[in-house]
């Protein structure tokens, strides 16, 4: 069992059709077609949207995504038209808010990582693989990869796990010509950022990308190079042969994990309420994360 302990009722706002609530983010289609997205600050957790939320989040991850798509146009288009939130729109809603084009989106996520860790490495260690890839012998948590691999994997709805799947089956659901359109746009993209990252005292360990199609051009939707969709990882501590220090949900995972939570994952009960310092703290790594890839402080 999981998925919303309690899932929110969609705001209401004149001209916009509520299209869709995620994990994170609140789906919106205005009058003229576009879609409008409001990233919440919603944290989720072991395929549970939590009962506690962490203050600016939906923030951080919108503004960082806006500070990459423009580092990344010359690489590949992005899907947002604007910033600013519909006429009637909540206040809460401002510096959360994209306004995007609809686009005919690729049911795959297009993943890329540059070190094992995660799934990647739970694979790799029953087989030598990661998606079918062969990797060699003696990588441990945390090994940098010889190149950066493609793993896509597939879409997984509220409470459900993504699970990777082979370039092959990417080529078939979506066609050969796709599929490696895919792959070169998402390892060229994984690239910039690494070294972008790199130069901030950064590793960026792994991220996933999702894509969709305008007419016959591939497009970049969603969140880019969020700690909600990538890890990040301090350089200066990286070290292999052991869990990396991060800036993502660590703390909260650690927190739920624990005696201290006093919950089963493998129960029936959903989560509980996070501690006021697991708040704090956990808000304090995104907007770390932040101020060290822009440079800007937060707030």
């Amino acid at each position: 069992m999981s998925g919303f302990v309690e899932k929110p009722e969609p705001v209401e706002v004149p001209g916009l059709v509520h299209v869709h609530t995620g994990k994170v983010r609140d789906l919106y289609r205005d009058e003229n077609g576009d879609l409008v997205m409001v990233a919440t600050d919603r944290m989720s957790a072991y395929d549970w949207v939590l009962p506690t939320e962490i203050p600016d989040k939906g923030r951080i991850l919108t503004q960082l995504s806006l500070w990459w798509f423009d580092r990344l146009t010359d690489l590949v288009p992005h899907h947002v038209l604007s910033a600013e939130p519909p006429t009637g729109a909540p206040a809460d809603w401002a510096g959360r808010t994209l306004v995007c084009r609809a686009l005919d989106m690729v049911p795959v996520e297009c993943v890329a990582r540059g070190y094992l860790t995660g799934s990647g490495l739970a694979e790799y260690e029953q087989t030598r693989t990661v998606c079918g890839l062969a990797l060699p012998e003696g990588l441990v948590d945390g090994s940098e990869l010889p190149s950066p691999i493609f793993t896509p994997a597939t879409k997984a709805a509220v409470g459900e796990h993504d699970e990777n799947v082979s370039y092959e089956e990417v080529a078939r659901q979506v066609s050969a010509e796709t599929a490696a359109q895919l792959r070169q746009t998402t390892l060229a993209v994984y690239g910039r950022a690494r070294d972008i990252a790199r130069d901030r005292g950064i590793v960026l360990a792994d991220t996933k990308f999702e894509f969709g199609f305008a007419d016959e051009e591939l497009v970049l939707a969603d969140e880019v190079l969020t700690p909600d969709s990538s890890r990040f990882w301090p350089a200066d501590e990286w070290q292999p042969g052991r869990p990396q220090a991060s800036f993502d949900k660590q703390f909260v995972r650690d927190w739920l994990s624990s005696p201290a939570s006093g919950w089963d994952r493998k129960g029936e009960l959903p989560p509980p309420e996070l501690p006021q310092d697991i708040v704090e703290r956990t808000r304090a790594k995104y907007v770390e994360a932040y101020e060290r890839l822009t440079g800007m402080s937060w707030g």
